[in-house]
């Protein structure tokens, strides 16, 4: 039975770009300082030849992704990235240059959840995950009151009973 399937029309905040770009700026300072290090320490020992010429292309490697996690992918994503629940399937759309559409029917959904990193905090947003017998998904960056409300959306429509504690 072919049932039609729209595209999903949620977005995520704005505000997504700012987070993911510093999360990224973050992770490329940390690889930036072992570079340096790994530098200094070929400059100070006098490695051989080819291990200067090898982390002379490694940083010519690491400056390409650097623009490309910082300038570009950000913004990538957030255009691709949506998500749509209904009473049979959740459907989440993103990627950057890969898109894939994921539709999770909500008879195999397990469990879903609520989380907030440190910089997510900051911003007063959640993610939302979504785990099923094989997998797990997410949602990343909706505001406190979205987040709740399609968590308990989703929880409602798996039938997803709340266990006592």
């Amino acid at each position: 039975m072919y049932t039609n399937i729209d595209t999903p029309h949620g977005k995520l905040s704005k505000a997504i770009i700012k987070i993911w770009i510093i999360r990224e700026v973050m992770a490329n300072l940390c690889g930036w300082f072992i570079l340096g290090v790994l530098f200094y320490l070929d400059h100070l020992f006098s490695w051989k030849e080819w291990i200067g010429y090898l982390l002379f292309t490694i940083m010519i490697i690491s400056l390409f992704f650097t623009i490309w996690s910082i300038f570009i992918e950000p913004f990538l994503l957030y255009k691709n990235w949506r998500y749509e629940a209904n009473e049979e399937f959740l459907q989440l759309k993103f990627g950057a240059i890969n898109e894939k559409h994921q539709i999770i029917p909500m008879t195999k959904i397990q469990s879903i959840s609520t989380n907030q990193g440190p910089l997510l905090r900051k911003y007063d947003f959640y993610s939302i995950s979504i785990n099923t017998m094989g997998s797990s998904h997410s949602i990343p960056a909706l505001p406190k009151a979205t987040a709740i409300e399609l968590r308990n959306q989703i929880a409602y429509f798996a039938k997803i009973k709340e266990v006592e504690s």
